[in-house]
C-alpha cells in the first residue's frame, strides 16, 4: 500500500501530465511571474555574473527562455520528474536555451557548488519536505538561490494572518494543518493539484544561515504601511539568499 506522501506525489504528477499541454497559461503568473520580479531577478544575477543557472521544477522550461535573454552567455539548466511537461519543454525547442534534465529536487544529481544560481519557482509549496529541497539547493549553489513560492502568512484576513504566525512560532501550526487536512497535510485543487501550506517563510533559517545577504520581495504589484510587509501583506514571497565569493 502506498504511503499518503507517496499517493499526493502520484496525484500531482498525474494532474501535470493532465494540464501538460496548458501549463503555462495556468502557471505563468506564480513565483516570479510579476514583471518588477523578473526584472529584479534577472537585475541580481547579472550582477552577481552568474554563468550557470539551474532551474529546479522547470516544468516545460519556459523560465529558461526569460533567464537566456538576460544571460546570453550562461549555462542554463532546468530539472524536472515530469515527462510530459519535459515533452512539452522539447517539442517548443526549450533546450536550445539550456539543458533538461529528468529529476527531482529531493536529490539533485550534481556535485556541491556546481551551479552559480539555484532557483525554484511555485514548486515548493507540493512537496512534502520542502526543506530537503531547499537543503539540495543550497548545496549545489555557489553565489545565490532565488526561491519564489506562497506566503500563508499573507493570506486571509488580518486575524487569520495573525493567527497563523502565533500558531507557527507556538508550533501548533503543523497540528492545526493536520487537522483542517483530515490527516492528509495537503488539499487537491482543479487549478493547481496537489498543495501543502508553505511560506517562504519556513525557509528562512536555511537560507539566513547559508548566505551573507538575503532580501525579501513581494511577489505581486502593491504596497503596504505594514511594517511586518511583506510578511503580513503579500500572499507569496521571493527571497534572494546572496552568498559573498
Amino acid at each position: 500500500m502506498p504511503t499518503i506522501v507517496e499517493e499526493a506525489v502520484a496525484t500531482q504528477r498525474r494532474y501535470y501530465s493532465e494540464t501538460a499541454t496548458n501549463y503555462e497559461q495556468m502557471h505563468a503568473h506564480e513565483g516570479n511571474g510579476e514583471t518588477f520580479n523578473k526584472k529584479f531577478i534577472e537585475a541580481i544575477l547579472q550582477m552577481l555574473g552568474a554563468r550557470s543557472v539551474l532551474d529546479v521544477g522547470t516544468a516545460t522550461g519556459y523560465r529558461l527562455h526569460d533567464l537566456r535573454s538576460a544571460l546570453p552567455n550562461a549555462f542554463l539548466c532546468g530539472i524536472e520528474p515530469v515527462d510530459a511537461l519535459l515533452g512539452i519543454a522539447l517539442r517548443n525547442d526549450v533546450h536550445t536555451s539550456g539543458a533538461l534534465i529528468r529529476g527531482t529536487g529531493l536529490a539533485l544529481p550534481f556535485a556541491d557548488a556546481s551551479f552559480d544560481v539555484v532557483c525554484e519557482f511555485s514548486i515548493l509549496h507540493h512537496v512534502h519536505r520542502p526543506e530537503v529541497v531547499v537543503r539540495e539547493m543550497l548545496r549545489v549553489a555557489k553565489k545565490a538561490v532565488v526561491i519564489g513560492d506562497c506566503n500563508r502568512f499573507g493570506q486571509g484576513n488580518l486575524l487569520a494572518r495573525l493567527a497563523k504566525v502565533a500558531m507557527y512560532k507556538t508550533r501548533t501550526w503543523a497540528i492545526y494543518d493536520w487537522l483542517r487536512t483530515k490527516g492528509k497535510g495537503y488539499r487537491i485543487t482543479d487549478g493547481d493539484g496537489v498543495s501543502y501550506s508553505y511560506s517562504v517563510y519556513d525557509s528562512f533559517e536555511l537560507l539566513s544561515d547559508w548566505a551573507d545577504r538575503l532580501i525579501l520581495v513581494p511577489s505581486e504589484n502593491g504596497k503596504s504601511g505594514n511594517w511586518l510587509h511583506p510578511l503580513l501583506s503579500s500572499p507569496g514571497v521571493v527571497a534572494c539568499a546572496l552568498k559573498e565569493t
